[in-house]
């Protein structure tokens, strides 16, 4: 069995190696995958209207707002360079 670091694009292609679904074939639904395009876009949307608010609560001295949505900002700044990492990986989704 390979380790995790031997990964590579075409095993996330054809799907994780050693995976056996156990129901497979007896009318189930395949294994669903992450919708990586979808949170891309939520999170870009997410970070452009938290910094938009902060400017405008910083712009009417709200401080204490003005953080608050910095820090979400940060957060989905984060998030959307996860998952942009993930997809250029070459994860489906």
């Amino acid at each position: 069995m390979r380790t995790v670091s031997a990964y590579f694009r075409p095993d996330w292609q054809r799907g994780l190696p050693d995976y056996h679904h156990p129901t497979a074939g007896y009318g189930d639904a395949a294994p669903a995958y992450s919708a990586l395009t979808l949170r891309i876009w939520l999170a870009a949307i997410g970070f452009v209207l938290a910094v938009g608010a902060a400017i405008l609560f910083a712009y009417n001295g709200f401080w204490w707002a003005t953080v608050l949505l910095g820090l979400l900002a940060a957060g989905t700044l984060a998030d959307l360079a996860w998952v942009v990492h993930r997809k250029r990986r070459g994860e489906p989704g």
